[in-house]
């Protein structure tokens, strides 16, 4: 009998305590932000000799980004006042966790986002990939919060097998600030980890002439991305 390769699996696990009462784990593209579910694919007004009023609904690398991986969300609704002009953030909730909690100024100093300290969100979900791969944590692509901004990384989830706090920083000017449960505030994309050797040189005429058919094939509508490009990546 023939046996076919399953796909890698990753895991969201919590305390039996926290299980339907944290905010869960979901696929991105199901968690998709409001303002994108309301953007028509075509806007007829834009719509012009040179124009074809496609919009960034049509365009597949975002919806990709978008969609790609898992979004984490808050385990529960937090209150977050900022004052003294960004440099000081208190953070209070009506949770029996600590929700979130704060770094050493000393550990990020230098760091672009200015005098405002490094605050922590608590994470309740520990995650889990199969030998050799790990995890990218990135702040949720294509979704820019006005609020506040964590840090990236990325971490081998086939090991460390144990709770990742998010590190983040306000963005927000002074005041007072309620961030619920649910809200997303991390993008998961997991990837196999290998080498990969760079290569940097001039194009072949043949490179460039594949090239330059890419561009006007895409240029003459997106169907010859999804066809062609996009579909190939199973």
């Amino acid at each position: 009998m023939f046996e076919f390769a399953r796909p890698p699996r990753i895991t969201f696990t919590c305390a039996p305590a926290d299980k339907g009462v944290i905010a869960e784990p979901a696929p991105a593209k199901t968690a998709m932000p409001a303002w994108f579910k309301r953007l028509p694919p075509v806007d007829a007004g834009a719509q012009s000799p040179t124009n074809n009023g496609l919009t960034v609904k049509r365009c597949l690398p975002f919806l990709d980004a978008l969609t790609v991986g898992w979004i984490l969300p808050l385990a529960a609704t937090v209150r977050l006042e900022v004052s003294d002009g960004g440099q000081t953030v208190n953070a209070g909730w009506d949770f029996d966790r600590e929700m979130v909690s704060y770094h050493p100024s000393f550990q990020v100093a230098g760091h672009p986002f200015g005098a405002g300290p490094a605050c922590k969100f608590h994470n309740f979900w520990t995650i889990a990939t199969p030998p050799g791969w790990s995890v990218m944590i990135m702040p949720p692509l294509n979704r820019p919060n006005p609020l506040f901004q964590i840090l990236s990384g990325v971490v081998d989830t086939d090991t460390y097998r144990s709770q990742i706090h998010l590190p983040f920083f306000m963005t927000a000017q002074d005041g007072l600030y309620e961030i619920e449960k649910g809200t997303p505030i991390a993008q998961i994309v997991a990837f196999k980890r290998s080498e990969m050797i760079m290569d940097v040189r001039s194009e072949t005429s043949e490179e460039a002439a594949d090239r330059d058919r890419i561009l006007r094939s895409t240029q003459a509508g997106a169907a010859w991305y999804r066809q062609n490009a996009r579909a190939k990546r199973a």
